[in-house]
């Protein structure tokens, strides 16, 4: 299976020297595709001169993953990778009981924000099964983990798809009224972890005519239409890993109001025209966005993810340098 691992090593498309490896994604498929944002991290990794094949798991539940044990063992089998990288718990579960090794863990939020009794499962698969790595998206769910060994590394954005546009030809292009004030809500309102009806509560407290716009069945590639149409972007999650919808405003110059959530106030400080809340009221949400709504022009919100290097490149370089070192520990 390593005899790939001869340090063949070149120099990418995006100038990161690395070993030439085959890496497998695995993750949740129930759309019919892999998750947007997985799919950008593999797209990054694979402007890296990294071979990025994906599974796809197609089952909801305990079951419907366990299900897929023996086609993704088979799978792997047949092929042949250097790393099997699973993004979410349940996909890291699915690849421990098919043997399959080595294995790197990204977990995104829901994981580690669920009960006492799944984040004890989870430890115990990371323990016993031997995950060589271990990603979680920020501090706050590092400290909610509790494993040492667990990494710091939030998903990166795609700076050339998320980037500063015209205003008035995005809010043309979506249909949108020019003449009122656009809040956007960046997530399906059906998700009870998002809150929407917090949302919707402060947006009724501003003053004027001021809309509210979701992403419901939005397309990934028309999403910053969206971000660059709307005069303030609102996330009242009631938990968060590292909202990447956080990230890609930044990156497209927003104005933003967010509660306290993941790693929205180290993204976010020092950005002028952006607020995290220090409570969960709709008064205060309704203030910080009358003061967003104030904010002329874009924010430096894309210099910010710049120097913090979250843009995917930067992103797909750490990814690189940690297969690396799980495969130097394998053939040691």
């Amino acid at each position: 299976m390593m005899q790939r691992l001869v340090l063949r090593r070149h120099v990418s498309g995006i100038g990161i020297i690395c070993v030439e490896m085959k890496v497998l994604f695995v993750g949740s498929g129930n759309h019919g595709e892999i998750s947007p944002i997985i799919k950008s991290q593999g797209d990054s990794l694979a402007s890296a001169g990294i071979e990025i094949d994906y599974f796809l798991i197609k089952g909801k539940g305990l079951k419907g993953y366990l299900r897929q044990v023996k086609p993704l063992k088979s799978y792997v089998k047949k092929n042949h990778f250097d790393v099997i990288h699973a993004h979410y718990s349940m996909s890291a579960f699915a690849a421990s009981l098919a043997g399959v090794r080595p294995v790197v863990v990204s977990l995104m939020g829901s994981d580690v924000k669920a009960t006492r009794m799944y984040k004890l499962l989870i430890c115990f698969f990371a323990r016993f099964f031997h995950w060589k790595a271990i990603i979680v998206k920020s501090q706050d769910m590092y400290d909610d983990l509790q494993i040492k060994r667990a990494m710091i590394v939030p998903n990166g954005v795609d700076l050339d798809l998320f980037k500063p546009m015209d205003k008035t030809i995005c809010r043309q292009r979506l249909g949108w009224d020019v003449e009122k004030k656009s809040v956007l809500f960046p997530a399906n309102p059906s998700r009870p972890e998002k809150d929407f009806a917090l949302a919707k509560e402060s947006v009724d407290l501003l003053e004027g005519e001021v809309k509210i716009h979701v992403f419901e069945q939005v397309e990934h590639q028309r999403t910053p239409l969206f971000f660059n149409a709307a005069d303030v972007v609102l996330l009242t999650s009631k938990w968060e890993g590292s909202p990447n919808v956080i990230k890609e405003a930044l990156a497209c110059g927003c104005p933003i109001v967010s509660t306290d959530v993941g790693d929205v106030k180290e993204r976010m400080a020092g950005v002028e025209g952006c607020y995290v809340a220090i409570t969960r009221e709709p008064k205060e949400l309704a203030e910080l966005m009358q003061k967003a709504l104030l904010f002329k022009g874009r924010t430096k919100g894309r210099d910010r993810i710049v120097v913090d290097g979250l843009d995917n490149r930067q992103v797909a370089k750490r990814l690189v340098e940690i297969y690396e070192r799980v495969l130097r520990s394998e053939n040691c």
